[in-house]
């Protein structure tokens, strides 16, 4: 893997179904060394929103709150939350919430309905930050009987390398292939550092059909690093270029507008694991696998289990393996 960022123009390969037969039986918990990132170990989520509400504008915020949250314990997985506010800036509110595990609050926070019920947050909020965790370990809670509802615990720590992988996807209008490739493929590299304590590694560009996909790897502040790099003039002047060609309009110069996009944009990574370890050059390649409606968490938990058996297997060709998931969107690099 590069160290500095690399972007890269690269056709996303296809395959029309999950064709490698995969295990369905649990993979064992040893694997967690080389697992550095998963989200289908059952393990119990939190979830940690940290909100700054603009000065008056408390009532407002509580409104749309309990709207939000009464909603929200409607969701299947949804176990609980809390609203704190904090005692030394009465501007800085908590929220977090408790869910059974993080299939159910990934297909929740991704979804349509999601996007237009916090809408309202964003005229009295000046700034989130969103932290989600596995639960490791606790105190004072049975871990008998009826709480086994609740979902489990992770059974070990697991080690990563200090790399936040992520990914963002959008859709240009059908025909406009060719024009958006050449567009992307002029794509300059945007500065890898971001501050102090950030760094950009490695960018990739794919475009798949009217697909495009852009994968980044960052050491440090993930949000951070997406801003910075939305904000260099090259990468600037590609978004600007590939405007009049997207699906869904957008304008990235309006807070409002931007937000919207990139919350519906957002790819997360679902599953990481290493094969050991690395040696020599390697070639990056990226894979996309049309789910069927409502499988796409399914089919990336089958390729998770596919990828974990391939790590254990010292003649697989695979050095590492990212799964991005989003509804049925299902992208394997």
């Amino acid at each position: 893997m590069s160290t500095t960022s690399t972007p890269a123009s690269e056709p996303i390969a296809s395959e029309p179904t999950a064709s490698d037969r995969v295990a369905s039986e649990p993979l064992k918990r040893q694997l967690s060394h080389q697992v550095s990132q998963s989200v289908f170990d059952g393990s119990r989520l939190r979830v940690v929103l940290l909100v700054e509400v603009y000065d008056g504008a408390q009532q407002q915020f509580l409104e749309t709150y309990e709207n939000l949250r009464s909603h929200v314990e409607s969701v299947p997985g949804h176990i609980g939350e809390q609203l704190c506010q904090s005692i030394e800036n009465p501007s800085q509110w908590l929220i977090t919430s408790e869910w059974e595990s993080a299939p159910p609050f990934l297909n929740w926070v991704s979804s349509e309905e999601h996007v237009r019920m916090v809408k309202p947050l964003h005229s009295c909020v000046r700034d989130t930050r969103s932290l989600r965790f596995h639960v490791v370990r606790e105190t004072g809670r049975p871990a008998t009987g009826a709480d086994h509802a609740r979902g489990g615990l992770q059974a070990e720590p697991r080690v990563g390398d200090g790399v936040i992988r992520h990914a963002l996807t959008f859709t240009v209008k059908p025909g406009s292939e060719e024009a958006v490739g050449k567009i992307l493929a002029d794509y300059a590299s945007p500065e890898p550092r971001v501050d102090d304590t950030t760094r950009l590694c490695r960018t990739s560009l794919f475009l798949h059909g009217n697909r495009v996909v852009r994968a980044i790897e960052v050491r440090g502040d993930l949000l951070a690093a997406l801003r910075h790099v939305a904000e260099q003039p090259e990468v600037r002047a590609v978004e600007e270029a590939i405007n009049p060609y997207l699906e869904q309009d957008r304008d990235l110069g309006d807070p409002e507008s931007a937000r919207v996009f990139y919350t519906r944009a957002a790819l997360p990574a679902v599953h990481h694991v290493t094969a050991g370890e690395q040696r020599g050059e390697a070639q990056r390649h990226a894979l996309s696998y049309p789910a069927r409606p409502g499988c796409g968490m399914r089919l990336a938990q089958l390729l998770a289990e596919h990828d974990e058996a391939a790590a254990r297997d010292p003649h697989s060709s695979v050095r590492c393996s990212t799964i991005f998931q989003r509804d049925d969107v299902v992208v394997r690099l």
